[in-house]
């Protein structure tokens, strides 16, 4: 679904919520199409509605064009659990947007619709969610649960990310990457949106990654960047001063100067992360901000169909 049609004004859940659940209703739509169609569909089959039974699952588009009543009959009350976690240290705040630009146009706003698409897959299928996020502390959690009201906390939360100040706050990935492994006991599919802008010891880096698939949890690493400035360095030949958000540490640099050796520095560290987490076992997938949603949530329908 192209989402540039939309607004970035949310100013409660529910604008977060139809903006994700256009976005699902629109990929579920192209995936009948597609030789995906089989994982488009969330319920096993349809019957006739008998009188005194619940109403909750009647199907109001299918009584529209029959003129009588279906209920959905699902496969399992709940299949999946599902924890997001979302790395809101600074850099997650970049790019800073101008006016006219989307909330989904920075890592944040991107990871924040990301998770609403994906909660409202989740609830489709009648899977329960959980959400944990991070920077220099850990600013919230809430377990795995599939109800109503759960879900508009979650989002409430996930709104409350994009209007929160961009103060200089660092990532410690590893910290809490530890401390939300102990938080998941039953066994869960594990998301996390991050830049990977984690200075220090790579090996500790991915050891909590590790921590994170104990329980025999999937984990999902969703690597969101900025393709034009953070990949390809695409800047003009004026002098400019690059500030480090989390730490201010400051250079002054000509970037077409740099640019050549800079992309191939990059590249190769995308490599390295995609090979470190193919030999844990980890799901790597890189993704640009501002590309539609189609590959997160097929990596999610491949990654659960695999779950088993």
């Amino acid at each position: 679904m192209n989402i540039e049609s939309q607004r970035d004004t949310i100013s409660s859940f529910r604008h977060l919520e139809l903006l994700a659940h256009q976005v699902v209703e629109g990929f579920i739509s192209g995936m009948h199409k597609s030789p995906f169609h089989g994982f488009s569909a969330e319920f096993a089959e349809h019957k006739v509605y008998n009188s005194g039974e619940s109403t909750k699952h009647i199907d109001w588009k299918l009584f529209a064009k029959t003129d009588r009543l279906y209920t959905k009959q699902f496969e399992e009350e709940t299949n999946l659990r599902c924890h997001i976690i979302i790395d809101n240290s600074s850099s997650m705040h970049y790019p800073y947007l101008k006016e006219s630009q989307h909330f989904y146009e920075s890592k944040i706003g991107f990871s924040v619709l990301a998770s609403a698409v994906l909660m409202n897959l989740l609830k489709k299928q009648r899977d329960a969610v959980g959400l944990s996020v991070f920077s220099d502390i850990y600013e919230y959690y809430a377990p795995e649960k599939g109800s109503d009201r759960h879900h508009r906390m979650i989002l409430n939360a996930l709104e409350g990310l994009l209007e929160q100040p961009k103060v200089s706050k660092t990532t410690d990935s590893i910290t809490f990457l530890h401390q939300i492994a102990e938080k998941i006991h039953r066994r869960s599919m594990i998301i996390l949106f991050t830049d990977m802008f984690q200075a220090g010891n790579e090996e500790a880096l991915f050891s909590a990654l590790q921590h994170l698939k104990h329980n025999k949890h999937k984990v999902v690493l969703f690597h969101v960047f900025d393709a034009k400035t953070e990949l390809g360095f695409n800047f003009d030949s004026a002098p400019r001063k690059f500030i480090d958000v989390e730490t201010g540490e400051e250079v002054a640099v000509f970037a077409n100067t740099v640019q050549q050796d800079y992309e191939k520095e990059v590249a190769n560290y995308f490599k390295k992360l995609a090979l470190r987490c193919a030999q844990n076992r980890i799901q790597y997938v890189p993704v640009a901000v501002g590309e539609n949603f189609e590959k997160i949530l097929l990596t999610y329908l491949v990654e659960k169909q695999n779950f088993g």
